[in-house]
């Protein structure tokens, strides 16, 4: 199944963190944040302005991205963990990051 987001919204794939320190120890699930990095898995159009006139989305399917810790709403869509969030909940694009093999 294929998700295309409607307006300014952005499909998001967390990033998946270490579950070890540098000293080696094992964190479990219950403490680990849940991390603010991710891919952005696909973009809708874009959001009209106030002029009624089209403003395409400014991040693109592939780019990986910061976002606020309490960002997006979290869904299950083909048995994948994915947040879909406004475009402006995004904080910005992580440069020099090479796409994930999937």
């Amino acid at each position: 199944m294929k998700f295309r987001p409607l307006g300014d919204r952005v499909v998001v794939r967390r990033l998946k963190e270490d579950q070890k320190t540098a000293g080696g120890i094992i964190i479990p699930d219950t403490v680990v944040e849940k991390p603010q990095e991710g891919e952005v898995v696909s973009v809708g159009p874009g959001a009209p302005d106030n002029n009624g006139k089209l403003v395409p989305t400014s991040v693109k399917a592939g780019e990986f991205v910061l976002f606020g810790k309490w960002s997006g709403t979290e869904v299950k869509i083909d048995g994948e963990d994915l947040l879909i969030m406004k475009e402006s909940d995004i904080l910005g694009v992580l440069e020099g990051r090479k796409a994930s093999k999937k």
